[in-house]
């Protein structure tokens, strides 16, 4: 219910009128002062409230997509839609010294549905009108003036993150209901989204922000709120972000939904990443950059309190793993590997792309933790994703309310207190040069833990054991040996498992009754290997 200012300003009367036993002719001669007129109320602050109203309103008639924007727009290719620029000199938000500053995205290339952006001052929004006296041009020409309504394609903050002088690029809201946040001395790499409905699957729908409204900040503001109202065939969804930037930068998301019609498939805090290669995964390696990708695992914090880590992949079909829960603590797309000399990349800068943690807010019930791999034969498609799928489905005419906590993170080494994985390799399980025929269907894992106490066992590591297990498959051997590279353990793992068939692995490390790691989980086709 929208915030109402209750106060009231009472007038009075500047004498007061004796009422006695004289005459009313008398009366009539005394000074007669009329009371001021009382201030109109002050008018509703703009706030959720509103934008759940005008959710549930849309709901309630058939969805109907944004209009596209002039063919000419839309026939701009990267490069050129790239060389269309905001004018920094033009960006929004700088009143009253805020730290924040706004840049609008130009439509064009892939992006021609336009996007409505208000800013909040004073509880007011006011629509922030299109100008091509906003962007710079470059060496884009068009036959023909742009229309004077075009609308944007979406828009960006930025907040000095790294340098007290520099506003660095904070968080952007464009293309569906895509956005991507930073933290300090972070690089873009994986994204999110608002929603995903029947992700991975043939009939997928991507939801779109319609409308967006941003809270001007003031000049000692350490956060910003962006409010968004999302849009599709199935149903529609107000949000609210708060964002808190950070060397480790915090989104705080609370979302209410409205079904147009049953949601079979639903996908709550979206990750979508890119795995192209790994050292778990070395089908293309004809590159001088030995891994290439912006994740490099799915982590999940169970409701049982384990700790899951599952390497990612880049598989021949796509592939689909689900991690039942109830009550999931935590999942994310992490990028474990930091070491520049992995990736060898000046430009592209891959271990600094940030993980993006996901912490549910309240019960968030029954349901799984997805994971998608789709294969990508280069770097620059996005191929993973991960999502909150619920066990129950919506249903229409009952809104559902969700919230959660996104940190754009670095090191993640914090997050649990146990021993990490911190390597995955495959190959033959046959010793160098040896003349050991191999199975049909054996495979070779090599694992490495570090972290958490596995220092302290390396004085003694007799004491440690590897708990492996495989549905679908057969285990032949599984040992650990001490890796003082590392300050951990390494464990082997070899397998066999029958053509065609998919085999799924666990291991982590133990101590007596002491698990000393999180759960290494790894799906495995003989034929395709990995």
């Amino acid at each position: 219910m929208t915030m109402l200012d209750r106060r009231h300003f009472l007038g009075g009367l500047s004498a007061t009128l004796m009422l006695s036993a004289a005459p009313s002719a008398l009366l009539a001669q005394q000074p007669q002062t009329q009371a001021p007129p009382v201030p109109a109320p002050p008018q509703p602050r703009f706030g959720f409230e509103d934008v759940q109203r005008r959710a549930r309103e849309v709901s309630m008639v058939p969805f109907e997509a944004p209009p596209m924007q002039p063919e000419a727009l839309a026939k701009l290719d990267y490069d050129s839609w790239r060389d269309i620029r905001f004018r920094p000199d033009r960006a929004l938000l700088a009143q009253n010294g805020s730290p924040f500053r706004m840049q609008m995205f130009h439509p064009g290339f892939l992006f021609t549905r336009p996007v409505t952006v208000n800013v909040v001052r004073d509880g007011v929004p006011t629509p922030v009108p299109y100008s091509a006296n906003l962007f710079d041009y470059g060496k884009v020409r068009f036959d023909k003036p742009l229309p004077v309504n075009l609308g944007f394609a979406g828009f960006r903050l930025h907040y000095p993150l790294n340098d007290p002088r520099v506003l660095d690029e904070l968080i952007s809201f464009i293309g569906a209901s895509y956005f991507r946040v930073l933290g300090r001395d972070q690089r873009y790499g994986l994204s999110a989204r608002g929603l995903s409905i029947g992700a991975g699957t043939a009939s997928e729908e991507f939801p779109i922000f319609r409308e967006f409204w941003v809270e001007a900040p003031t000049a000692a503001a350490e956060r910003v709120v962006i409010y968004a109202l999302l849009d599709s065939p199935s149903l529609s969804g107000a949000y609210r972000f708060t964002i808190y930037p950070d060397a480790d930068t915090v989104v705080d998301v609370y979302a209410t939904l409205f079904p147009r019609k049953p949601v079979e498939k639903l996908g709550l805090a979206p990750l979508t990443s890119m795995f192209f290669t790994g050292e778990n995964d070395r089908r293309f390696f004809d590159d001088y950059r030995t891994e290439l990708h912006d994740s490099d695992g799915l982590m999940v914090h169970s409701g049982t309190g384990e700790w899951i880590w599952r390497p990612l992949r880049n598989p021949r079909q796509q592939a689909v793993s689900s991690f039942v829960e109830r009550n999931v603590r935590g999942f994310g797309l992490m990028q474990r590997d930091r070491t520049f000399e992995h990736y060898q990349d000046l430009d592209l800068a891959y271990e600094l792309r940030p993980s993006y943690w996901i912490e549910p807010q309240g019960d968030w019930g029954e349901g799984v933790v997805e994971l998608v791999e789709m294969p990508t034969t280069d770097e620059t498609n996005d191929n993973i994703v991960a999502l909150w799928q619920p066990k129950a489905p919506l249903e229409p005419g009952k809104e559902f309310s969700f919230a959660y906590k996104l940190t754009a993170m670095l090191d993640s080494g914090d997050l649990h207190p146990g021993g990490r994985v911190t390597n995955t390799y495959q190959a033959r399980p046959k010793a160098l040069g040896s003349g050991e025929p191999v199975t049909n269907g054996a495979r070779r894992f090599i694992i490495d833990f570090a972290g958490g106490d596995l220092d302290y066992y390396l004085k003694q590591p007799e004491k440690v054991e590897i708990v492996p297990s495989i549905a679908y498959g057969r285990i032949d051997r599984a040992f650990i040996v001490p890796n003082p590279k590392t300050q951990g353990f390494r464990a082997f793992l070899d397998i066999v498992v029958e053509p065609g068939q998919l085999a799924e692995m666990r291991a982590f490390l133990r101590s007596g009754n002491k698990t000393l790691t999180e759960t290494w989980s790894y799906p495995w086709r003989s034929e395709a290997q990995g």
